[in-house]
């Protein structure tokens, strides 16, 4: 029996907040990491340690997410997620770095569970219109990114808060979506079906993903535009720092990076949904990404221009990332099993950007290499992308 209630705003704005706080308890560390690291007297490798956890329980949580889901309902488990997020952001106000650790794997674990149940709930509740709702969730993603990345440094100067306390007030946002999924979590039935297709074990669906050559090629896209993005966020205000800007105006170009994201992150799975095979638009998308970074590296003065295509490349990868793991399903169980796959696989191999970008930072004393790390990602990303692009459905 179907427990799919009548939908409507309420139901919509629910997944905007929720999708809205799984970037800022991320991003919002970038503008503040030189200070942190001043303050703390740790290096540049310590600071990709940092950024690299969150993305880390991102890929040790993916799996846990669609077990959780089964057994509690996908409405409890997003409303325990943003509470866990919560919390996070609590442990960031307690002075020591065993507590900044301790908060950021709380933020980090809970954006983990939610960067999975809410493409399957989308698949569920609007199969009829998973593109639109992609496009949606994925602008949400996106403008959360660029809220982070332009108000934190001017939240800490107009309120005089230092690192810790400003790391904190985007818990405000956190709290918002939990009040806003405390009573659709209190209805849900948490049923069993709601996910699992008929005939299969949860155990069987694994395995009939990881074995699927289709779900490793979205799995390896995930993986890789989520490096790209991450790294970026992570250092791209150091980047301009080191070319001589201030810290302010560091934080200013990724949050014009994060807003030509919402711009690719809408408008590319409206028009994924439309086309049998999304390969096209995978191309575009790496090569703005690339020609960004290579921009970067060759002429850094034309930063703004670099930035816009950097911002409109990634916020498309996200999105169309998040639309083929609806559009290589079936229903909601394939859907979840893929979107915890490519997750948990993607974000391991995601964390890897943070911290690389880091080391060799520090081995090299400058940022062209790193740069160059990033646009060999890419090119990857444009492999993958050609292959998930196929007019397949993972079986």
């Amino acid at each position: 029996m179907s427990l799919r209630r009548p939908l409507g705003a309420g139901a919509v704005l629910a997944i905007v907040l929720a999708a809205l706080n799984l970037r800022p308890g991320v991003v919002a560390v970038s503008p503040l990491l030189g200070e942190i690291l001043a303050e703390e007297g740790l290096s540049a490798t310590a600071g990709g340690v940092l950024t690299t956890l969150p993305v880390l329980c991102f890929g040790i949580l993916a799996p846990v997410a669609p077990g959780l889901a089964r057994r509690v309902g996908l409405e409890r488990a997003l409303f325990g997620s943003l509470v866990l997020l919560c919390l996070g952001f609590a442990l960031r106000l307690v002075p020591g770095i065993a507590p900044l650790l301790v908060g950021t794997l709380a933020v980090g674990s809970a954006i983990g569970l939610g960067n999975v149940l809410l493409p399957a709930l989308i698949k569920r509740d609007f199969a009829d219109r998973v593109g639109l709702m992609t496009g949606l969730y994925s602008m949400a993603l996106s403008g959360g990114a660029a809220l982070a990345a332009g108000l934190t440094v001017p939240i800490a100067t107009a309120t005089g808060m230092d690192w810790r306390a400003t790391l904190a007030s985007w818990g405000l946002l956190a709290v918002v979506g939990a009040v806003a999924w405390a009573p659709r979590a209190l209805r849900s039935t948490g049923v069993v079906a709601t996910l699992r297709p008929p005939g299969a074990t949860p155990a069987d669906a694994v395995r009939s993903v990881w074995r699927s050559p289709l779900a490793w090629a979205v799995t390896v896209l995930m993986g890789t535009q989520s490096l790209s993005f991450y790294a970026v966020n992570a250092w791209l205000p150091e980047i301009f720092v080191a070319a001589g800007r201030s810290v302010a105006v560091g934080g200013w170009l990724l949050a014009l990076t994060n807003l030509l994201g919402i711009v690719g992150s809408f408008v590319t799975p409206v028009l994924a949904g439309r086309m049998r095979r999304q390969r096209g638009i995978g191309v575009v998308i790496v090569a703005l990404i690339t020609t960004g970074l290579v921009g970067l590296i060759l002429a850094p003065d034309a930063a703004v221009l670099w930035v816009v295509l950097l911002g409109l490349g990634q916020g498309g990868g996200i999105s169309l990332a998040l639309t083929l793991m609806a559009l290589r399903t079936e229903n909601a169980a394939r859907t979840s099993e893929l979107s915890g796959m490519a997750q948990s696989a993607g974000y391991v191999l995601a964390a890897c950007g943070p911290l690389g970008l880091g080391v060799a930072h520090d081995a090299t004393g400058s940022w062209t290499a790193p740069l160059v790390l990033l646009v060999v990602a890419s090119l990857v990303q444009g492999v993958a992308a050609w292959f998930a692009g196929r007019d397949e459905i993972v079986r």
